[in-house]
């Protein structure tokens, strides 16, 4: 068990769901707190709100990546290559997380049984593997994630 594996346990004992991890996990490694997108980005987890409809662990990475090279003021300009990052990310997602599912729904990974409530092994394996893409789609996009998003961008 490593160090990211502690963070998810330690995040999901706290009640927060895969979308909300996710988010959390970007804004420890910035040294930032925002509850208001930890709060908004809630209603993505376990599928939509529990309906068992798209991956919160899906919906959730796509948040991350908008965190760090969307718009988020009148002043910046989201990164020219943020559409490509989540096409890859959706792409990577329906092919290789979710390989051997039948979707990418909750319902679909976790199984039709499941009513709305994850799998810690299942949703973990697919948080940390969704955390550690999402990096690398921003870190191959010139995108350093360990600082905060937003200010004055390169792009």
């Amino acid at each position: 068990m490593d160090d990211l594996d502690l963070t998810l346990m330690r995040l999901h004992g706290k009640g927060y769901n895969c979308s909300q991890i996710l988010l959390l996990l970007a804004l420890e490694m910035t040294g930032r707190e925002n509850p208001d997108l930890v709060r908004a980005v809630g209603g993505l987890g376990n599928g939509l709100g529990g309906c068992g409809e798209l991956c919160g662990v899906l919906t959730g990475s796509a948040c991350l990546i908008s965190y760090y090279a969307g718009k988020g003021a009148n002043d910046e300009t989201s990164h020219d290559r943020l559409p490509l990052m989540i096409t890859e990310l959706v792409e990577w997602f329906g092919t290789e997380a979710c390989a051997g599912c039948a979707g990418m729904r909750c319902a679909d990974i976790l199984g039709e049984g499941s009513a709305g409530r994850p799998d810690p092994t299942r949703c973990g394996g697919l948080i940390a593997s969704a955390w550690s893409k999402s990096l690398e789609l921003l870190q191959e996009s010139g995108i350093d994630p360990t600082l905060p998003p937003g200010g004055h961008h390169d792009w």
